[in-house]
C-alpha cells in the first residue's frame, strides 16, 4: 500500500509517521483497498443502466493514483476510436481535490496520450441531485431503524465528510454544498437539527483543517450530557471504502464504546439503483440540451463548465 499512498500524498508534506499509520490500517482489510472492487461493481451497474435506458455507451474506468490508471484508460479509448467522452468522478462536491484536480488529471492524461486523445467533459457535481439525496435518506432511515424505538427521537443525527485544509475550503463551495445536502436529507427524515463534522485529516499538524473532528465532537457531546445513540451518515463518501470502514467503523466506534454511546453507521450510497440511475441522468442531460436538469433545494443544478477561478489549488503547507 505504501507506493499507492505515497502517490496520493505527493507534494502535500504529509508526515511520514502519518503515512505509515494509514498504511497499517489496510492490514485490517486483507492488505488492500476495497475501493477497486467497489468501482468494478459501479462500472458494471452503470453499464447495465446505459444498456437498459440509453444511451448505449461503453464505460471506461481510470484511477488517479493506482491501476487501472487514467492515462491507460485514455490510451484504450484512443485505440478504440473514441473522440469525445463524458467523465463521471466519484465526488459529489466542489473543491480542489474533489473537482478541479480531476480536471487537471484528465488534461495531463490527454497530453500524455497525445493529439489523438478524446475530448473529455466532466459531468456536474451532484450533491443536491435527487438521485444522491434519496438514497442517502433511505440509508439513514435504515440506520435509525436499528436504534431502539423508544430512543430514536433522541438519537443524534451526525453527518460526516472528509476534512480538507481551511485554505482549500476558502476557495470553493465545499462547506456550503455539504450543509445543503445535510439539510435536504435531515428535512426528509423529519429531523429538526443535524450536526456536520469532519474526519480523516492527513495534513501537517500545524495546518488548519476543517473541524470539528468526529471523534472529539462525540466525546464533547458525551461530556456535556446524556448521550445514548448517534446515527452517523457518511454523506461525504460514496462507498464503504477504507476511510469509512476503518475511520468510522473501527476508530470512531471504539471512541463510542469507551464512552458508552451506541453508534449506528448508515451505509453509503454505493450501488443503490437510484444512485446508478442518477449517473445515467447526468449523462443524458449532457447529451440532450432539452433534458431536465434535476436538483433539489436552494442552489439549483451546478454548472457544466466551471468558472476559471473556482476551486483553485491551495497553497502548499511548509515542510515540517
Amino acid at each position: 500500500m505504501l507506493p499507492f499512498l505515497e502517490k496520493v500524498v505527493r507534494g502535500k508534506n504529509v508526515p511520514r509517521d502519518r503515512l505509515l499509520e494509514v498504511a497499517e490500517h489496510y492490514d485490517h482489510f486483507g492488505g488492500k483497498s476495497p475501493i477497486n472492487d467497489q468501482n468494478r461493481a459501479l462500472v458494471a451497474a452503470l453499464g447495465e443502466e446505459l444498456r437498459s435506458r440509453g444511451p448505449a455507451l461503453p464505460v471506461y474506468w481510470g484511477n488517479r493514483n493506482w491501476h487501472p490508471l487514467l492515462a491507460d484508460a485514455l490510451r484504450q479509448m484512443t485505440a478504440d476510436g473514441v473522440r469525445w467522452a463524458l467523465a463521471y468522478v466519484t465526488s459529489a462536491y466542489s473543491s480542489y481535490s474533489g473537482c478541479r484536480q480531476y480536471r487537471d488529471d484528465i488534461a495531463a492524461a490527454r497530453r500524455g496520450v497525445g493529439p489523438a486523445a478524446p475530448e473529455i467533459d466532466k459531468l456536474r457535481v451532484f450533491y443536491n441531485h435527487p438521485g444522491f439525496i434519496e438514497p442517502q435518506v433511505e440509508r439513514a432511515q435504515q440506520a435509525f431503524s436499528r436504534v431502539p424505538a423508544d430512543r430514536q427521537a433522541a438519537a443524534r443525527l451526525i453527518f460526516t465528510a472528509h476534512s480538507i485544509p481551511v485554505s482549500m475550503a476558502a476557495g470553493c463551495r465545499y462547506e456550503a454544498e455539504l450543509h445543503e445536502a445535510c439539510r435536504l436529507v435531515s428535512e426528509r427524515l423529519g429531523r429538526a437539527t443535524y450536526d456536520l463534522v469532519y474526519q480523516s485529516r492527513s495534513g501537517p499538524p500545524g495546518q488548519p483543517w476543517l473541524q470539528p473532528d468526529i471523534d472529539q465532537f462525540i466525546a464533547n457531546l458525551a461530556a456535556s450530557g446524556p448521550l445514548a445513540d448517534v446515527v452517523v451518515v457518511p454523506i461525504g463518501f460514496l462507498s464503504d471504502h477504507l476511510e469509512v470502514l476503518y475511520d468510522l467503523d473501527m476508530q470512531t466506534r471504539a471512541v463510542c464504546e469507551r464512552l458508552g454511546v451506541n453508534l449506528v453507521r448508515a451505509a453509503t450510497v454505493g450501488n443503490h439503483p437510484r444512485f446508478v440511475r442518477m449517473i445515467g441522468e447526468l449523462i443524458r442531460e449532457r447529451i440532450d440540451p432539452a433534458a431536465t436538469r434535476l436538483a433539489l433545494g436552494n442552489f439549483g443544478p451546478g454548472p457544466d463548465d466551471c468558472p476559471a477561478a473556482c476551486c483553485p489549488r491551495p497553497a502548499r503547507p511548509a515542510a515540517p
